[in-house]
């Protein structure tokens, strides 16, 4: 993959980075010619991070389920670069108006205990890291972008970056038994006491440990590494609902744990 960006390709991030500091969304019609194919995507994610002038602090990944892969007609994952400030330790409390069009997923949290590596095997992985309960909060400078945003714009976007919620961080070898029990665990997630959706870690490219590498492995074809201390929110038990005000809580079996959201109006 290249790293030249075109012209243009330098006016889409220099757009989406105004976006991301005003709240003025952009209208996706008015961009379907603007990124070419998924390196230019990358690029533009590239020059949009270099704008914002702050610690990369991790990565998501998304579609990382056949169903959301199917709905963005994609049938690979993505990957977005996330700041350090938007992985936040829960208990957290975010204002609505931090953010444009939030949705809210549950995920299992990395965080690399050293330089992770494109050779690494899953117990490798499952060695190398950390692992968390998380809440994700995707969101877009796009209007009404889910589901229907091309792909290309999902990654140009950050992968649709917003913020990480996780929980208590434990070694993933420590807390699960075999690099196979990381598909294993089940969350509910809770708005008001109302239980909103279900879903286990298998949707996660049947095992997160998977997305992981992936991860890892894509990273590297772009001559980038995911270094120690650096987290990864590996990819949504389920279809994301629309984020509202009030208390959101995700409950993780297998000794996860929870993670605690609390969503004011200002």
């Amino acid at each position: 993959m290249t790293t030249t960006t075109t012209e243009t390709e330098t006016q889409v991030a220099q757009q989406l980075f105004t976006a991301y500091q005003t709240h003025h969304a952009l209208k996706m019609t008015d961009f379907t010619s603007s990124v070419a194919d998924e390196d230019a995507a990358y690029r533009v994610q590239a020059a949009l991070t270099a704008l914002k002038q702050e610690t990369v602090g991790g990565y998501k990944v998304s579609l990382t389920s056949a169903e959301t892969q199917k709905m963005f007609d994609a049938h690979t994952p993505l990957y977005g670069a996330q700041v350090a400030d938007h992985f936040l330790a829960a208990p957290a409390t975010v204002r609505r108006g931090q953010l444009m069009d939030p949705l809210v997923e549950v995920e299992l949290v990395f965080k690399a205990r050293e330089d992770l590596l494109a050779t690494d095997s899953l117990t490798d992985l499952w060695h190398k890291t950390t692992v968390a309960p998380g809440i994700e909060l995707p969101d877009s400078r796009f209007t009404d972008w889910f589901p229907d945003l091309p792909k290309n714009l999902v990654v140009a976007d950050a992968a649709v970056g917003g913020l990480v919620v996780y929980g208590t961080e434990q070694a993933t070898d420590k807390l699960f038994a075999s690099v196979d029990a990381v598909a294993a665990p089940k969350c509910t997630l809770v708005h008001d006491g109302k239980t909103v959706k279900t879903g286990q870690a298998s949707e996660v490219l049947g095992n997160p440990l998977k997305s992981l590498q992936w991860l890892v492995g894509k990273l590297a074809a772009q001559g980038k590494t995911l270094t120690a201390g650096q987290r990864v929110s590996s990819g949504t038990f389920v279809l994301p609902p629309h984020l509202t005000v009030g208390h959101w809580r995700a409950d993780f079996d297998a000794g996860l744990g929870q993670v605690a959201l609390n969503v004011t109006e200002s």
